[in-house]
């Protein structure tokens, strides 16, 4: 395994950071593939800092001005222009969160991308539905599960989906992704992965214990084709997908590790030289401290060494069928992983793309949406 190269060398300086945004804005790739366009250019003209208040300051302004917009079109009984409007709110409050609500600005334009969404999901269609579970665990810090649920229209008991992010990107980043798989007549659930969001759990050796409810209810729902479950992990979520497959192959058609580690990303040398990689825009250490709840450096290099999954010694072992989804020129996870994953226990299928990580493009998605519909058929 290589260090990753092209890694910048400390936090970027904010001239830096408004070019990085306005190169992604302009490919339409997370975080900056949401919001619309030329909204989304003022605001970065506007943006003073990026401290946490001057941060959330610039976004929760043009989230708000969408709301009034949202607002208005409710008062003039027009829903289609109310969804939209909601859903741009959602996108620039989602922005003055990223990557993590770790300042109190920060926390409230959390709080308003919340209200936000679920004033867009009840309009959404198919509408997203909150749905929450019971949960109990040593350390929990809630005792639900909260999760969305969206089923395709006139189909009976389809097949489902169960999907969640990575660091920064949360389960209401899985519209997207949703829209698509419900197009192709498969429910979804997404949920928050371990440590983010509103997960009850930090990120810890055993976080699968936070999806394995979610499975089992999805397999017991009336309305919904329980034999038939596919996961889809994205981003460090890939990570849990992959233990999944391997811990209940019986229970899944298929699982999809879009991005995640298994072992190479959780070594010490990996961990050190991805502290500041090129294709992030800022805050990544401290974002992956936060999903671990680690209170120093030392703390967290070993909440990362403990998710290994060699070591764990699960991947020897039959696992459910498996895609593997990257960029070839990942700086935030290795492509070593998905070489260690094909060297044991069941076969997998890998897709590599162009570019960095998770290997964004115009054919991503659709290839995911494909090789999962035919596994769930």
């Amino acid at each position: 395994m290589s260090a990753p190269t092209g890694e910048l060398t400390g936090p970027r300086s904010l001239d830096d950071a408004k070019a990085w945004m306005r190169d992604r804005l302009a490919k339409r790739i997370h975080p900056l593939g949401l919001t619309d366009p030329q909204a989304t250019s003022d605001t970065i003209d506007r943006l003073e800092g990026l401290d946490g208040a001057h941060w959330a300051k610039a976004w929760i302004a043009t989230g708000n001005g969408y709301m009034e917009k949202a607002e208005a079109a409710i008062a003039a009984s027009d829903a289609g222009a109310a969804r939209d409007a909601y859903y741009q709110a959602y996108g620039f409050y989602f922005l003055g969160r990223f990557p993590c609500p770790n300042h109190p600005d920060k926390e409230e334009s959390y709080r308003l991308e919340l209200e936000a969404y679920a004033k867009f999901g009840a309009l959404a269609d198919p509408p997203i539905l909150p749905v929450s579970l019971p949960f109990d665990a040593p350390d929990a810090l809630s005792h639900e599960i909260r999760f969305y649920l969206r089923k395709p229209v006139g189909v009976e008991k389809p097949p489902v989906v169960i999907m969640w992010g990575g660091v920064d990107a949360w389960k209401e980043e899985m519209t997207e992704l949703s829209s698509q798989l419900v197009s192709a007549g498969i429910a979804t659930i997404a949920l928050d992965n371990v440590g983010t969001g509103q997960s009850p759990i930090k990120a810890r050796r055993n976080g699968e214990i936070q999806f394995a409810p979610v499975i089992d209810w999805a397999r017991q729902a009336a309305d919904l084709d329980g034999s038939r479950i596919a996961l889809i992990g994205r981003s460090f979520g890939g990570h849990w997908a992959t233990k999944l497959a391997h811990l209940m192959p019986e229970k899944l058609r298929c699982a999809v590790n879009w991005g995640g580690g298994v072992h190479y990303m959780f070594q010490p040398e990996w961990v050190e030289a991805s502290r500041y990689p090129d294709s992030y825009l800022m805050e990544l250490v401290e974002t992956r401290s936060r999903m671990l709840g680690a209170q120093n450096d030392a703390e967290y290099i070993e909440g990362f060494r403990v998710l290994s999954l060699l070591d764990q010694g699960l991947l020897s072992q039959p696992c459910a069928p498996l895609l593997l989804v990257n960029g070839k020129e990942d700086k935030q996870c290795p492509i070593a992983d998905i070489h260690l994953l094909l060297e044991h226990g069941s076969p997998k299928s890998v897709r590599l793309f162009p570019g960095g990580h998770m290997g964004f493009g115009p054919h991503t998605v659709p290839t995911i949406v494909s090789w999962v519909g035919n596994h769930l058929k």
